[in-house]
């Protein structure tokens, strides 16, 4: 990557002294956490407590979690570059194309809950569904992957912070995963779930910071109006090819659609991801008496809320940069941009610089930074769960208790951070850029989507037709991608040949659709014998950490048996309001996908509307109104849900309250170490009415 013209704002030892010395002040934050939900909440971190959490997160805390998983490095750089590069079309469809995928998942997520209420991962219900098999291919697929994306997120952050800080790449890609290693170790996936509030929270916080100061203080624009007119001015320099009359401010926009079409197919490849299931089982199912929770709010929560990141970041960022570029406050204010450092992703942080100065600076190597980190850490717990559950436990020692996978999950967190170090060094030096792996990956991965939909949903699948469907789909789709940049170019196969939006278009939805098309010809071919029966994945069992929770103070602790029943159990009671949840996530991802790629862009597109200033005034005004029933929901919500852990906690530190006995109730249910008034069963403390009694109104 060249930084021939980039500017260098900040020292090499302010980019050190932010990477290692923000992650660990984050690892100790989340170490004295975990320490304090030991101590006083008798929270032990077994091997379900680890991976799962017990099954029992929250709505809001879920949600944010969900933003979080979504929020990338290259969510940032890339939404405000291609906005720059083509206008206001673009932010709409980096948001659009990348997350309806999160509510259409959900209702996946919910089947696998109802399906496999022990499953750990979304590939023991697949192994339990297939066989050996089948379950090593899909293995392949999801490791693949997840080491990519990781890979991918590394090299994202690093580049941003030896562009503007001047530290080493490499080091750069090697201390970004130290401190996030360090609590992923201790506090497992509920310190993922708690970073992934916090660090959302923060870019929420200067998101609306950059917002109110683009259209609100800033001396060079300081109004939507103003920057209005600084667009035409550039758009009349720049003249957009394929945009109506050159303009930035057109939904007419070909390479826009195309983007968000490659978007759209890519955005897929993040439920081949185990890390997406991962929250998911995570997740308190929700139950009859309280409909607004479970899996379906958090993820529809998720996808709205997530939604305003890259649109408002790209509406202000982006266009700051097309309107100020060239103006004094333009941080390279002898020169317009170069194609170098659009490509290195530095119109984000040129535009924030033209905003707020160093100050602004600052701020996106902290966005970064948090994006970076916590969808790092996700990638971290679930891929360590794949390797203690589908590998270790399925292939090496099935009898494995608590201290063992204890042991081999810290073992998976270890290789996992060394592996992507390494590949994202190598990657970086190789020449791939951010946008290249994000966009890629799902020409080779979306083969799975239909197929794993299959799996939860249709009795007649076999492992004969996963493998075949998956297989054979990503050489077609592959084939496809190569094929047509080939045409296009002439035979000139290179890495910007294959990068073009066009040719990314045409994999992309290769891959998500041949299986749609090979599944029937391989059904007819190799038939089933008999439909599957649902209820084997009932055997899935829960991991028995008798052992190893006595060892650490607990009492009456339930064995993995009585845990699996008793979870199987709450699964049938509440199996109709499941099913529900499952029919109504049908049709709000049906909504919401009608909503985003059809009913609001495609009139703007098809009447090849120039928006006056009027109307960019009004965009302006709904993507505020967005942006603070994001930031509203994502910061509040959990803590609101919460608020009754909190008094407890906060009673046990001041010695208000005693504290109970050391008992595990159940090993599935309610939220682990909650006092929630509504909750029946509690994970590691004793369920004394009398307690809980105290919280009633």
């Amino acid at each position: 990557m060249s930084t021939e013209n980039t500017i260098q704002i900040f020292s090499v030892g302010t980019g050190y002294g932010y990477v290692v010395g923000v992650g660990f002040a984050f690892a100790l934050i989340m170490c004295f956490v975990s320490w304090l939900l030991s101590k006083y909440l008798s929270e032990v971190q077994d091997s379900e407590m680890l991976m799962t959490a017990k099954r029992s997160i929250k709505t809001g805390l879920t949600a944010s979690a969900v933003v979080s998983s979504w929020t990338i490095g290259s969510t940032l750089l890339l939404s405000c570059t291609e906005t720059y590069t083509y206008g206001v079309a673009s932010a709409w469809w980096y948001g659009a194309g990348a997350c309806v995928q999160i509510v259409i998942f959900c209702t996946a997520a919910i089947e696998l809950k109802r399906r496999a209420p022990n499953a750990h991962t979304i590939q023991e219900a697949l192994l339990k569904r297939y066989g050996t098999k089948a379950h090593i291919v899909s293995l392949c697929y999801c490791l693949g992957q997840q080491i990519a994306y990781s890979a991918n997120l590394l090299i994202n952050g690093a580049s941003i912070f030896s562009n503007l800080t001047g530290m080493n790449n490499d080091a750069a890609i090697a201390l970004f995963p130290v401190g996030v290693i360090v609590y992923t170790l201790l506090g497992g996936i509920k310190a993922t779930f708690l970073t992934d509030w916090t660090h959302t929270v923060i870019i929420y916080v200067l998101m609306l910071t950059f917002s109110f100061s683009c259209y609100a203080t800033n001396e060079d624009i300081g109004s939507p109006g103003k920057l209005f007119d600084l667009l035409v001015t550039a758009s009349d320099r720049r003249q957009i090819s394929g945009n109506r009359d050159g303009s930035l401010l057109t939904f007419d926009s070909r390479q826009s659609g195309l983007f968000g079409l490659v978007l759209f197919g890519a955005g897929w490849a993040a439920s081949v991801d185990s890390q997406l299931f991962q929250k998911a089982i995570a997740c308190d199912i929700g139950s009859p008496k309280n409909k607004l929770s479970g899996v379906l709010v958090s993820y529809t929560l998720g996808s709205l809320c997530w939604f305003t990141i890259p649109f408002v970041l790209s509406t202000t960022l982006g266009l700051a940069c097309a309107g100020l570029e060239g103006t004094d406050a333009f941080p390279t204010t002898s020169h317009y941009m170069t194609s170098a450092e659009i490509s290195a992703g530095l119109v984000m942080p040129y535009g924030a610089y033209a905003l707020l100065g160093r100050s602004g600076m600052a701020m996106v190597l902290t966005m970064i930074f948090m994006a970076v980190t916590a969808a790092f850490s996700s990638e971290t717990v679930a891929v360590s769960s794949l390797i203690t559950h589908d590998i270790y436990k399925t292939y090496i020692n099935p009898d494995a208790k608590g201290k063992k996978l204890i042991a081999i999950s810290h073992m998976g967190v270890l290789a996992f951070g060394a592996v992507t170090i390494g590949l994202g060094i190598g990657l970086a030096h190789a020449g791939f850029d951010v946008s290249f792996i994000t966009t890629v990956s799902g020409i080779v991965v979306n083969v799975c989507v239909i197929p794993m939909g299959c799996t939860l949903f249709w009795d007649r699948m076999t492992s004969f037709n996963f493998i075949c469907s998956t297989t054979i789909s990503s050489c077609i789709s592959l084939a496809v991608w190569i094929g047509y940049t080939a045409h296009q170019s002439g035979n000139n196969v290179t890495l910007t040949s294959l990068s073009t939006n066009e040719a990314l278009a045409a994999g992309n939805t290769v891959a998500i659709f041949a299986p749609a098309l090979l599944i029937p010809i391989f059904y007819f071919v190799k038939k089933p014998k008999e439909r599957f029966d649902w209820s084997k994945l009932l055997e899935i069992r829960q991991d028995d950490n008798t052992e190893y929770d006595q060892e650490h103070g607990l009492q009456n602790v339930l064995s993995g048996d009585e845990a699996t029943k008793l979870a199987v159990e709450e699964n049938l009671k509440n199996d109709q309001f499941m099913v529900r949840q499952r029919n109504l996530g049908a049709c709000v991802a049906g909504f919401l996908v009608f909503f985003y790629l059809i009913i609001f862009p495609l009139p703007l597109y098809g009447s090849h509307y120039v928006f006056s200033k009027d109307f960019f005034t009004g965009w302006v005004v709904v993507m505020f109104l967005w942006a603070f029933f994001s930031a509203i929901t994502i910061t509040c919500l959990p803590i609101y849900e919460a608020r009754y852990s909190i008094k407890m906690l906060f009673e046990l530190i001041t010695g208000k309250q005693k504290k109970f006995d050391n008992t595990i109730s159940s090993a599935a249910g309610a939220l682990s170490g909650s006092h929630d008034k509504e909750t029946k069963i509690v994970t590691n403390v004793s369920p004394k009415a009398d307690y809980e009694s105290s919280f009633d109104p």
